[in-house]
């Protein structure tokens, strides 16, 4: 069995954190798979997807750890050729990359207890992100 749905999240950019952990459950839930694998994808490639334990102090540690792998301030190709400010969006959302696949066993997601799904936003704009979770099993 195959099942598909989205919903939309909106972001503040700048590398907003969101939880997007019951958005995916109940999306399983309605699924009614009781064993598979759940696939979260954002479309754009200025977001990621990932698990964290999500709080305050770790939204800010990945901030910061970004901007020192993709500083803001750094020259960008990209912006030279679109005229436009996130390059950096672009280098840190393909580090984090846009998908994540999690383990369905007996229609709960497989996840730790202090481990959450989260949309990162790094474009310097708030923006309305549309996530599609894709569920196969049975």
């Amino acid at each position: 069995m195959v099942h598909s749905a989205r919903f939309a999240v909106s972001t503040q950019g700048n590398d907003d954190m969101v939880d997007i952990t019951g958005l995916v459950e109940q999306a399983i839930l309605e699924s009614g798979v009781l064993n598979g694998i759940a696939t979260v994808f954002v479309v754009g490639s200025t977001a990621g997807i990932t698990t964290i334990e999500y709080e305050p102090g770790l939204a800010e540690d990945m901030a910061r750890v970004m901007e020192r792998i993709a500083p803001r301030d750094a020259p960008y190709a990209h912006e030279e050729r679109w005229r436009d400010d996130n390059g950096h969006s672009h280098i840190r959302a393909s580090i984090l990359g846009p998908s994540l696949t999690v383990p369905i066993v007996n229609g709960q997601m497989v996840i730790g207890t202090w481990q959450q799904i989260v949309l990162v936003d790094f474009d310097t704009r708030p923006r309305n992100r549309t996530v599609h979770v894709q569920i196969l099993g049975e």
